[in-house]
């Protein structure tokens, strides 16, 4: 998920009683709920390298052991480093922040299941992916819902509220212009941000804040738990209505979240030769339809393919890749080989995930 969602899930369980265990389990549990994100370091070494290294060391089962340790002792180390700078005795025992640290970093592998991209949970010990495409990377219901603790007890001042409210109707416009959603779907959202508002005012700042956060965070997991099954229900309808049309060599292999849009699931339905899109609406009297148009899965058992594969600065994309397609131009001089993953890119002009390689007339691999 993206980093706001981890923050705001180690903001709000500050705000229940286990904010109560230490006066630092705020920093704790948001540094915690994003510390497996510090490989977000591996960008400096390219996006390929980023694609194959992230979700992978550091958010596996070692690093869920270590990286809490680790974070804790800094805290500790930087809260006592405080108290003598400001001659004042050490504000954090040990036991607690150590405890809040494992707490707030085993929401983020959590988090990270949940959507298409997919995490490597046991890594290092082995490699495989795991998906749970429920969640879309950036989920406003998830911000919404884990906001309104934090804008109850955290706008008393009236640039604070002002704040909250401007950000409040800026995330309303780029929903509204960025993120095509059903009618429903943005009612709800205006609903949502306007019962925030409400709570503000009539609750007051703090008012009841562990129970308050204990419920948003109580109805995160409901909404997670009913998109979760939403997209294998999504799968089942899609599977049902291939098998109305004879299509017997087709399998769903994914069932998976559309931007801010929790009543639709885009599917991807693979044969022997190509992919398939389907959208699945659950308020529409086509429940089932053909969203775009198929893609070739291409030669990816060839010669040439294999080549393209090997190549040094595709090892992160081979790596990451849960859909491959691939697509061959041979020409005088050798041949161009594309290699796109369709969760992230359908068409031929790029995407996260695409690559191209160019192979010479005896497949070696030609540039950087």
């Amino acid at each position: 998920m993206d980093p706001i969602a981890h923050t705001l899930v180690g903001a709000s369980l500050s705000e229940t009683r286990l904010g109560r265990l230490t006066h630092l389990a705020a920093p704790t549990l948001v540094l915690a709920a994003n510390a497996p994100d510090i490989d977000i370091l591996s960008l400096a070494g390219g996006g390929d390298f980023s694609l194959g290294f992230r979700r992978g060391w550091t958010h596996g089962v070692l690093a869920l052991v270590v990286l809490p340790i680790v974070l804790a002792g800094l805290i500790v180390l930087a809260d006592r480093i405080l108290a003598r700078l400001r001659h004042r005795p050490p504000r954090g025992r040990a036991a607690p922040i150590i405890a809040l640290a494992y707490i707030g970093t085993l929401t983020h592998p959590v988090l990270d299941w949940l959507n298409t991209y997919g995490i490597r949970l046991l890594m290092p010990f082995d490699e495989r992916w795991f998906y749970g495409d429920a969640l879309f990377i950036v989920d406003p219901w998830v911000w919404l819902l884990l906001s309104v603790v934090i804008v109850v007890g955290h706008s008393q001042s009236r640039t604070g509220r002002i704040v909250w409210l401007v950000a409040g109707v800026v995330l309303t416009g780029l929903i509204a212009v960025l993120a095509p959603i059903p009618p429903l779907a943005g009612v709800m959202w205006v609903a949502g941000v306007s019962a925030i508002i409400g709570i503000r005012a009539w609750a007051g700042a703090r008012a009841g804040q562990p129970r308050l956060a204990a419920v948003c965070l109580v109805l995160v997991t409901v909404y997670v738990a009913a998109m979760v099954a939403g997209s294998r229900l999504a799968s089942r309808h899609a599977a049902a209505w291939l098998a109305e049309r004879g299509a017997d060599t087709a399998v769903v292999a994914m069932a998976g979240p559309l931007p801010a849009n929790p009543f639709s699931r885009d599917v991807i339905v693979r044969d022997d030769s190509h992919y398939h899109f389907l959208e699945v609406r659950w308020f529409d009297g086509e429940r089932v339809r053909i969203a775009a148009p198929a893609i070739d899965r291409g030669p990816f058992d060839g010669a040439i393919v294999a080549a393209a594969r090997a190549a040094p600065q595709v090892q992160g994309v081979t790596t990451w890749m849960r859909f491959p397609a691939y697509a061959v131009d041979s020409h005088d001089d050798g041949h161009t080989v594309t290699i796109q993953d369709v969760r992230y890119s359908r068409s031929g002009g790029g995407g996260l995930g695409t690559a191209r390689i160019e192979l010479d007339r005896d497949l070696n691999v030609r540039g950087p």
